[in-house]
Formats: C-alpha cells, sequence, structure tokens
C-alpha cells in the first residue's frame, strides 16, 4: 500500500507546487501575459508536463482562483474581525493586479453557463454570501448594527461593490477601493440606525415592496 500512496503524494505535492507557481506568475504578469510555458518552464516541466496536472489552461486558472481564496481566507479572514477581514482582502487585491485580471475576465466569461468556471463561481458567490451574512449578523449581535439592515441585501450589495470596485480599480488606480468599502458600510451603519418612522426608511420599504 505504501507503495502505491508514493507516486501519489509526489503528484499532489507537484500539483500545489504548479499553483503556488502559477499563482506567483499570473501575479507578475497579469492574465493575458501568463503563458503555458512560463508556468512550466518555473515549475520544472515542459508544456506538455504541466498539463498533465491540468487537463487545460482554464482548469488550471481555476484552480489558481481556489488556491487563491485559500491564501486569503487562511490569511486574513479571522473570524473575530469579519468585515474588516473582507477589507484586508480587498487591500491585499491591490499588490497581485493579475490575480485581480484574472478574477475578473472569469467571473465575467462564467456568465455564460458553458464556461469551465461557471460553477466555481456560483459556488464561490453563494460561499461568499454566506461569509457576509454571518458578518452583518455578528456585527448586529455585537451592536455595531442596528435592526434596521435587511441582511441578504447588505451583503449582496457589499459583493457587488467590491467587485464592480475592483474593476474600476484595473482602469484607474487611483481608486481606493478600501476607502469606497469602509464608506459604504458606514451608509449601511448609519441607515441600520435610522428612525423606521423617517421618511428616508419609509421611501427605501416602499421602493422594496
Amino acid at each position: 500500500m505504501s507503495k502505491a500512496r508514493g507516486p501519489y503524494s509526489k503528484g499532489v505535492a507537484k500539483r500545489e507546487e504548479i499553483l503556488r507557481v502559477a499563482l506567483e506568475v499570473v501575479s507578475e504578469n497579469g492574465y493575458h501575459n501568463t503563458l503555458n510555458r512560463d508556468i512550466a518552464e518555473r515549475a520544472g516541466l515542459s508544456p506538455t508536463g504541466l498539463m498533465h496536472y491540468f487537463g487545460s489552461k482554464e482548469e488550471l486558472f481555476i484552480e489558481v482562483l481556489r488556491a487563491r481564496d485559500r491564501h486569503d481566507v487562511a490569511t486574513f479572514w479571522d473570524p473575530r474581525r469579519d468585515f474588516r477581514g473582507f477589507l484586508d482582502v480587498i487591500a491585499h487585491n491591490a499588490t497581485v493586479p493579475g490575480l485581480v485580471q484574472l478574477y475578473i475576465e472569469y467571473s465575467a466569461e462564467a456568465s455564460f453557463g458553458k464556461h469551465p468556471a461557471h460553477s466555481f463561481f456560483i459556488e464561490r458567490h453563494e460561499r461568499t454570501r454566506s461569509f457576509m451574512r454571518e458578518a452583518i449578523q455578528k456585527a448586529q449581535y455585537a451592536g455595531e448594527l442596528g435592526p434596521n439592515v435587511q441582511t441578504e441585501e447588505a451583503a449582496n450589495l457589499i459583493i457587488a461593490s467590491a467587485d464592480g470596485l475592483q474593476q474600476q480599480w484595473l482602469l484607474d488606480p487611483s481608486v481606493d477601493m478600501v476607502a469606497h468599502l469602509e464608506r459604504l458600510w458606514d451608509l449601511i451603519r448609519a441607515g441600520s440606525w435610522a428612525d423606521e418612522k423617517s421618511p428616508l426608511v419609509q421611501e427605501a420599504q416602499a421602493f422594496r415592496q
């Protein structure tokens, strides 16, 4: 049995090495400027050897995005920090424009059901939305947010804003993504404590109906 596990274990280790290398190369070169041979060369493989571990470039890049998420969760998403941890991820993204480019490109392409990344982004969106709902609920329990907040709406608004800001940042690096998201959180917090009888709250409630 141990002999059977040996090659498999080496294959898993090599696959992880390739993902680490691919993260570095995409971060440095960007999505469009990254070629299979660039990753293969740094990983000590031929382009054909690279595809032995990943069936296609699309599969490799999907796994790169998955690896990036694992890194971000392990590094930034401390459950005690919640929304601040999310902001730390966005701040870190500003240091890896190539990965942001890959994320934005693939998320757009994945809106078409036949794209290989479609199921990945569906699962990722639900996972992120679940995290954000929990962050909002914890902020309510801690007294940071008041009772007048629609958890699902707020979670979707924050996620959509983060994605949109990253796209804007790719076009204009002067865009301060974290500052905009902090401002959005301040607006949600202010609205969550608003008097339900105030014209602003009544207008928002009427709009939702």
